[in-house]
Order: structure tokens, then C-alpha cells, then sequence
């Protein structure tokens, strides 16, 4: 990633080719995150989604993270979720994509909430699945007024007036996160989330917004 915009609007460093292969790698496997990749839309009629078709480098736009953590405060029960969004391809910024992509992302989060709990608290052994909640926030530079725009129109609150000592604003997720994500999609027409076949190993199913 070498563009400089894209790099300060989500807080990045340069990396080499190396260290994104192995930034990915980790995102792959480790159970604190969560990653997906935002690709050129498919046709609704695809029952599956091919590797190397439908996910070739030309085809992807950007993407869109989750990292897990335990809440600050302590025996609190809380997992924070803080999401990361980027839409790199500029030609594709400003055109909904962003927002498409966090609906699909909520969704899925919401539908499959417990077991990515509970793949975090198998690697946490002071951890019960059954006892966690998930509470989900971002940061947000405070001069990315259109990313902050985007959250706050998908639920997500400003905890505080004034940005932080790193110039960011935090927002948190507000409500029940399965409600909140049945009034996006009702609000932006989305008929459909549904998930389809992915033939690789690690990967069982993505979803695709129809």
C-alpha cells in the first residue's frame, strides 16, 4: 500500500511486499482477527465464488478488518471489536462501496457472533464463551470527515466532542447489533446477504450483497 492518502486516512505504514504477505498471513489465522477482502461484485446467479476468478488482483477494491480485544476494564465480560475500512482503488471511492462492504461485514459479524467469540476465548484461557459480549467501535482520524460521516450514518457514535491526543475520534456501534444491521439494510434496499461456497481450505463461505 503506497499511497500516501490511503495511508494517512487509515493510519498505515508502508510496508514491503513481504511484510503484507505476512501481515495477511496473520489476519488469516490468528483468531483475534477477521479480515475480508472487497472484490468487484459477481452476478447473483454465481452459486460459488471461484478462486482466481472472482478474487484475481484486479478484482479487488479493498478491504475491510476486525481486530479483537479484551475490554479496559477489567472482569467486564467485553470483547472490543474495532473495525478498520479502506476502499483503495480511487475510482471506486465516494460510490458506496465502503458502506456496502460494512453492511456485509456487520452482517455477517451479527449472524456469526458467537463462534468468533468463541474462536478469541479458546486462545484466551481465562476466557468463557458463553460469558463474552462483543461491542464493536473505530477510529477515525478527526480531518477523515467522510469515513466519520460513513459510521455515523451506519449507527456508530462519537464517544467524545473532541478528538483524542492522536487527533482521532472514537465511535462506537450503538444498539443491538442484529437489529441495527436489519435497519441498514432496509434503509439502503438491500435485499439479500447471503453466503456462497469459497474452495479453499481456510475459508468455508464469504457473503455476497445482493
Amino acid at each position: 500500500m503506497k499511497d500516501a492518502d490511503i495511508q494517512q486516512a487509515t493510519a498505515s505504514d508502508p510496508l514491503s511486499i513481504e511484510e503484507e504477505y505476512d501481515m495477511q498471513q496473520s489476519w488469516r489465522q490468528d483468531p483475534d482477527k477477521l479480515t475480508f477482502i472487497t472484490c468487484l461484485p459477481v452476478e447473483a446467479a454465481h452459486d460459488e465464488i471461484v478462486a482466481g476468478l472472482h478474487d484475481s488482483p484486479q478484482c479487488m477494491l479493498g478491504d475491510v478488518n476486525l481486530f479483537l480485544t479484551d475490554s479496559d476494564a477489567e472482569s467486564s465480560g467485553v470483547v472490543v471489536g474495532e473495525i478498520e475500512l479502506m476502499v483503495a482503488v480511487k475510482g471506486f471511492q465516494g460510490r458506496g462501496l465502503g458502506r456496502a462492504s460494512l453492511i456485509a461485514f456487520l452482517r455477517y459479524i451479527s449472524t456469526h457472533e458467537q463462534a468468533i467469540l468463541a474462536e478469541y476465548a479458546r486462545a484466551k484461557e481465562d476466557k468463557e464463551p458463553g460469558q463474552m459480549g462483543l461491542r464493536l467501535r473505530v477510529k477515525v482520524g478527526e480531518s477523515n470527515h467522510r469515513s466519520i460521516r460513513l459510521f455515523e450514518n451506519m449507527g456508530f457514535r462519537k464517544t467524545a466532542a473532541e478528538a483524542n491526543y492522536f487527533g482521532e475520534f472514537e465511535l462506537r456501534l450503538s444498539g443491538e447489533l442484529a437489529a441495527a444491521v436489519d435497519v441498514l439494510m432496509e434503509r439502503y434496499r438491500v435485499d439479500e446477504l447471503r453466503e456462497v461456497p469459497y474452495p479453499y481450505s481456510y475459508v468455508a463461505s464469504i457473503p455476497v450483497l445482493l
